[in-house]
């Protein structure tokens, strides 16, 4: 071989490891400095605490408006059964003002009975609507629901049976709101 030809393959190699050696750094991506990835993680902290604050911030919002709802709901949880005590109070009003009429006594207290009456049905109905029962009185008593005030002695009656009902006593739902105040036999 030639000196020439010797050169030229030499030439060629070079050329050819220069085209590698380019291709490789070109390969190898930018490597990012050590201030670039703090500053990366720095703004990533940034949005983190960011994110942190407002969910912290809505959490707050959402637990006191729960908080106001709770009071509302506890200050206004009988506005249901006021209103429905509203017609009752009509029915008194209306018999009060029927005693002012100028009527016979007969016939005046005949229209108060029936005012009365009514008033109690509306009162009932209103009791029915919202749960509120009355406490049987009839039969064994039962200190649960009834409260024994005196003892009479009753031959029609056996020891520890209600004789008489001298208050109605009432349950809300399954809760006592007030017992029946009963009479039993010795």
């Amino acid at each position: 071989m030639s000196e020439e030809k010797k050169e030229e393959l030499i030439q060629e190699e070079i050329t050819e490891q220069e085209v590698q050696a380019e291709v490789v750094v070109e390969e190898t991506p930018k490597e990012e400095t050590l201030e670039d990835k703090i500053a990366s993680l720095e703004q990533q902290l940034k949005d983190s605490e960011d994110k942190y604050l407002r969910v912290h911030a809505d959490f707050e919002n959402i637990k006191k408006r729960l908080e106001r709802e709770k009071y509302q709901a506890i200050d206004y949880a009988s506005e249901k059964f006021a209103k429905d005590l509203l017609a009752p109070i009509d029915s008194l009003e209306m018999a009060l003002q029927s005693a002012n009429v100028d009527l016979a006594a007969a016939e005046l207290l005949g229209k108060l009975k029936e005012g009365i009456e009514l008033t109690i049905k509306n009162f009932n109905t209103t009791f029915e609507k919202h749960n509120i029962s009355k406490i049987e009185t009839d039969g064994e008593f039962d200190p649960n629901v009834h409260n024994a005030v005196m003892q009479v002695d009753s031959a029609d009656h056996e020891s520890g049976q209600i004789v008489n009902e001298l208050q109605k006593g009432y349950m809300l739902k399954d809760r006592l709101l007030r017992p029946a105040m009963v009479s039993i036999a010795n």
